[in-house]
């Protein structure tokens, strides 16, 4: 089967977990905090404004909490979107108001986002859709025009940028997603980042029990009742540890590679794709974006999708479509109307993208796709 993620793990990934094993220490620790500070300096931030999380859900729960949500609030956001972000705005009581996107890219224009706003808007989330940065600069000067926090689900694009600037940092809080279908894996885990210095801080105590320190071992260097609590908030346990750290730390310095594969992949498709009647291939970035690329689409005849990505299945080629828009799930069920969102996600599959690919195994897809179409549009007139 021709996957369409999929994660790549080897030996150095191994050799770092058996340092964790042989150090005794597999908790929260200096892995931990390493990890911290190699992924602030990728990303261009300080390392105080960063905690390393379970997963990016958790961080998505934990950012409408220090957002101070509440039932008088309303959340744009776009339909389009994975549902765990919408789970957590939900569980704080906040009304959430879809809002549309741009049916190619699948991202937010900033006018999708301006016409959503209400009186009682108090926060904008937005995903990068695919890793591409879309709309988020002026997004960004929207929402700080209008006095409207931004949270980036930035679970996709974890080397994305637009203009000298990484994506999950043009918000008020933004987090990354390294589970074990993402561009950087460790398994399960996640980075959320705050730029306020001061809630920054509490995030990280609520992300431990609202401990002010993560371990009794360190509180025993500067107190001689180091068992005693200091719990101001009420916090939970989601944060990382010194494991899924260390695979972290060996996956940040291979994501240059990574991530250079990944291009090389897409602009194949691109190529080999060019002048196939009746698949529309992705846009391109805008002068100065940069992708993370973790999604490939194609856009084809919405009376044919879901039969290409038969005959693909059945041809050993798993495609998908992500994201189900959000307003058709039954939890969410509304009446608005949405027409960019409903034309993408009936016309969109994503194809097999992950640097594991090889070149044969990407022309097997192109081939296979472009039979598909070709017979699937003869099939219907």
């Amino acid at each position: 089967m021709i996957n369409v993620f999929q994660p790549s793990l080897g030996a150095d990934e191994l050799q770092a977990v058996r340092e964790v094993f042989d150090s005794n220490w597999l908790g929260h620790g200096p892995r931990t905090a390493a990890f911290e500070e190699e992924f602030a300096a990728h990303l261009g931030v300080p390392a105080d404004r960063l905690t390393f999380i379970n997963s990016a859900t958790a961080g998505l729960f934990l950012a409408t909490e220090l957002l101070g949500l509440g039932p008088d609030d309303d959340v744009v956001m776009p339909s389009i979107s994975f549902v765990a972000a919408a789970n957590a705005v939900a569980s704080t009581g906040a009304r959430i108001v879809f809002c549309d996107v741009d049916p190619r890219t699948l991202n937010p224009r900033v006018e999708d986002v301006q016409s959503a706003l209400t009186p009682r808007t108090k926060a904008v989330l937005v995903l990068h859709y695919g890793g591409h940065p879309g709309d988020i600069a002026a997004i960004a000067q929207l929402c700080q025009d209008r006095g409207v926090l931004l949270v980036e689900d930035a679970a996709c694009a974890v080397a994305s940028q637009a203009g000298d600037r990484a994506c999950g940092t043009f918000g008020d809080m933004g987090m990354w997603s390294f589970d074990s279908m993402k561009v950087l894996v460790t398994g399960d885990g996640g980075m959320l980042y705050v730029r306020d210095e001061e809630t920054a801080r509490r995030a990280r105590r609520l992300a431990y029990h609202g401990l002010e320190q993560s371990s009794g071992f360190a509180a025993a260097r500067v107190s001689h009742r180091w068992w005693e609590l200091n719990v101001r908030d009420f916090g939970r346990r989601v944060v990382g540890n010194d494991v899924t750290a260390a695979i972290g730390r060996v996956q940040l310095r291979k994501l240059p590679e990574v991530i250079a594969r990944r291009r090389a992949i897409t602009e194949m498709y691109d190529r080999l794709l060019d002048d196939s009647e009746g698949i529309r291939l992705p846009p391109r970035l805008p002068e100065g974006h940069t992708s993370s690329y973790y999604f490939y689409w194609i856009q084809v005849d919405p009376r044919i999708r879901d039969q290409v990505a038969a005959d693909l299945l059945n041809r050993g080629i798993y495609t998908t479509f992500r994201y189900p828009p959000l307003h058709r799930v039954p939890a969410y069920r509304g009446a608005v109307d949405l027409p960019a969102t409903a034309e993408a996600s009936e016309a969109t599959l994503l194809l097999p993208l992950h640097q594991g690919l090889d070149d044969s195994e990407v022309r097997v897809v192109v081939d296979e796709l472009r039979k598909s179409v070709e017979h699937r549009q003869c099939s219907t007139g």
